[in-house]
């Protein structure tokens, strides 16, 4: 079973108690707040929940599955998110 936008929205909303409106504002600030900080290289930590970072990725060598001929991968960027320790003993239990 998995969570979807719409009913993570109305959990914030029941437990913020606020309404819906303003949980989906909310998870679309934190949205486009981790996106941006990312964008610009910087780490988001939010302590005992998560933190997520950007990490470079060297160039490396792969090879096209169909055919098994080797291809050059460029040296691009991607992202890193780790779980804090509330997180963590949350989904040992």
């Amino acid at each position: 079973m998995s969570l979807n936008k719409s009913e993570l929205v109305s959990a914030i909303a029941n437990k913020a108690e606020i309404n819906k409106t303003e949980a989906e504002a909310a998870l679309n600030a934190f949205q486009e707040v981790l996106i941006e900080s990312l964008a610009k290289g910087e780490a988001v930590k939010v302590t005992g929940f998560l933190s997520a970072e950007r990490v470079e990725r060297a160039a490396r060598t792969g090879r096209n599955p169909r055919t098994g001929e080797e291809i050059s991968i460029p040296a691009n960027f991607g992202v890193k998110i780790s779980a804090g320790s509330l997180l963590k003993k949350a989904v040992a239990k």
